[in-house]
């Protein structure tokens, strides 16, 4: 998205202008769950923060953003929470009946208009949803490039063991060869390759449409999740990640002055990573009985001692804010330096899978044509 301020904005509005918003008031709106991705809502929040701040009215704002859509389902939802704006509803308001945003959004933007620092807070959503789209593509940047090399090679193994193999095979039937148990073993599998391609090629495809007709499901998630944070290097990177964005969301709510418990309801609904919310509703519990929250978080081992110390300091100095700032600072470092480590660390994990591979295979048709050339 981008915006453009001219001279017109500090002009009144035109008759014409008076007239395209009598039509966006006759509009039928039709709202689309997936128009309002990630990405979309940190530009909205960024730019709308920037208009704010630079002395225009809310209307105004929503118009200039609204304008500059190019997308018709985000353009669409734009238009519905232009189109209550006019009608007299706050900012909190319009997006409370939209699936597409979420209580912590509603909860943080009503607080902002209710102590006059919407601009603020925008601002602030926006720095959010940065982070999260940052640390997502250096989730996508770590494991992009040793699946398409693990594929390849993949490929390369499948190929080798339909084509390669029975010429192999062809030859030392004629020859009447006595072959050794390795070369056996891998025609054995060549043949199996053949005779169930179809079913192995489904067998692959399995999880990605499980995840498909299986995304709402809380059992699903809860094995995915579980199963996700267990694998060794990447499980470590994803629990980093996670705490990360944790660590955000609670520093952007103890700035907005939000109640502890109800930025802990709010951050359970706002991270859809199960091991998170499972301790999160636990924590929730521990708080409500009086205890701390340090306490709460050392009872988990998803929270590291170093988080659990400087909550703990955070309590006794009252300086909430500021320790999760500094932690938050601290889990995004981390983020980007993990990321970075277990690119390096699959890459010669996968280079010795295939060099194995693809050296078996060649071994075990070779070691016939060795024994039948000694033979001759």
């Amino acid at each position: 998205m981008a915006f453009q301020l001219d001279n017109s904005i500090t002009q009144k509005k035109s008759e014409k202008e008076d007239n395209n918003i009598d039509k966006l008031l006759k509009k039928d709106i039709t709202l689309f769950q997936n128009a309002f991705s990630n990405k979309t809502k940190e530009q909205f929040y960024t730019e709308l923060s920037v208009l704010l701040n630079a002395g225009i009215n809310l209307k105004v704002a929503l118009e200039l953003i609204e304008s500059s859509q190019k997308k018709k389902p985000t353009k669409k939802i734009i238009e519905a929470i232009h189109k209550e704006i006019v009608l007299g509803k706050s900012l909190s308001e319009a997006l409370k009946f939209h699936k597409q945003f979420t209580e912590y959004e509603f909860y943080s933007i009503k607080i902002g208009e209710e102590t006059g620092t919407l601009a603020k807070v925008t601002a602030q959503l926006g720095e959010f949803y940065i982070k999260k789209n940052e640390q997502r593509k250096q989730l996508i940047s770590a494991l992009t490039y040793p699946v398409i090399i693990l594929s390849t090679a993949i490929l390369v193994v499948v190929f080798m063991l339909n084509f390669v193999v029975p010429m192999f095979q062809d030859m030392f039937k004629q020859q009447q060869v006595e072959l050794p148990e390795i070369t056996k073993a891998i025609i054995n599998l060549s043949e199996f390759l053949k005779g169930n391609g179809w079913f192995i090629v489904l067998c692959c495809l399995t999880p990605f449409l499980l995840k498909l007709l299986l995304k709402d499901s809380h059992r699903y998630k809860k094995l995915r999740d579980t199963t996700l944070i267990k694998v060794p290097f990447l499980g470590k990177f994803i629990k980093t990640i996670y705490l990360a964005q944790f660590t955000q969301a609670v520093a952007l709510l103890t700035t907005s002055k939000v109640p502890l418990i109800n930025s802990i309801q709010l951050v359970k609904k706002m991270i859809d990573f199960y091991p998170l919310k499972h301790a999160l509703s636990q924590i929730e519990s521990h708080v409500l009985k009086g205890n701390s929250l340090s306490s709460g978080l050392k009872a988990h081992k998803l929270f590291d001692s170093k988080m659990v110390a400087l909550v703990k300091v955070a309590e006794e100095t009252n300086q909430t804010e500021y320790i999760f700032e500094k932690l938050n600072t601290q889990y995004t470092n981390q983020v980007q330096q993990q990321s970075k480590m277990l690119s390096t660390l699959l890459e010669p994990f996968i280079i010795l899978f295939v060099g194995t591979m693809v050296g078996v295979i060649l071994v075990a048709m070779y070691m016939p044509m060795f024994k039948l050339s000694s033979v001759l």
